[in-house]
């Protein structure tokens, strides 16, 4: 799948990523389990397909959207896994294809969105551009738990940078679901980037508070796809407890569910 959509591009060429990860495998490849509890290879792309299909309502057609919202409302915890566990029992090349479908369509509606629209989603309402952000976060972060399912090696890419800065701006929402006060000071990141000598950084320079690493150990931290003490990421300060319960993604706090973007 491909697109000239400057919005789009990253996102769809991760799901294309995924994409050449599962469209070789056969029916025991697709129900071979992955990381997420229960959840099978075809739940991943069901998952994936269902997400693209409900932010295609959300930038296309709002009241349908608000109806995907009260369903889901209905079952909050649990939702996610039904419509994973119904999409899921779909024949492997059905499965396959309707995602394609799903996420190249939504990728031109992000294209033809009026830039400074906001969509409403599960979070807070989001820009079209940052919408395809976490849309391009979710499928790298699904495509971990397949790749991860499958035994195989991802090479880290320049659109991490994306989905390291949505982990460092989502630093005050993971403190506030899981009931804490966000410190008052900034962090200081700073991420080795995976295919140049660049470091990316955010933050003060002088800040107390410190992340250092690669950016891939960063990402796999933040869409909660690694423990910290499964990256060699370097903590200081209140950023070492933050990378506890770091989420980039909308939904409940580790405490309360298993992290799943």
């Amino acid at each position: 799948m491909t697109s000239e959509s400057a919005i789009a591009t990253n996102f769809l060429a991760e799901a294309q990523v995924l994409d050449d990860l599962v469209q070789g495998l056969d029916d025991a490849g697709w129900r071979r389990p992955t990381p997420a509890p229960r959840w099978t290879i075809a739940h991943q792309i069901a998952h994936l397909l269902w997400t693209d299909e409900v932010a295609l309502l959300a930038v296309t057609d709002p009241a349908a959207f608000d109806d995907a919202i009260a369903q889901a409302a209905k079952n909050p915890l649990g939702h996610v896994d039904e419509q994973a566990d119904e999409l899921a029992q779909l024949a492997a090349d059905e499965l396959l294809q309707r995602w394609r479908t799903a996420r190249s369509a939504l990728g031109s509606a992000l294209d033809a969105a009026d830039p400074g629209v906001k969509l409403p989603w599960f979070g807070p309402p989001m820009a079209p551009r940052s919408m395809a952000t976490a849309r391009l976060m979710e499928t790298w972060a699904h495509g971990q738990d397949v790749a991860d399912a499958l035994d195989a090696r991802r090479e880290p890419t320049a659109r991490l940078r994306d989905i390291a800065h949505l982990g460092v701006r989502t630093r005050d929402f993971a403190y506030r679901i899981n009931g804490l006060e966000s410190p008052a000071n900034e962090f200081r990141i700073e991420l080795q980037a995976p295919d140049s000598a660049d470091v990316w950084k955010w933050g003060p320079p002088d800040a107390a508070d410190t992340v250092r690493g690669t950016a891939e150990d960063f990402c796999l931290l933040v869409t909660q796809r690694r423990e910290p003490e499964q990256t060699a990421l370097e903590f200081t300060g209140e950023a070492a407890h933050w990378a506890t319960f770091a989420q980039a993604f909308a939904g409940a706090p580790k405490s309360a569910v298993r992290g799943r973007a």
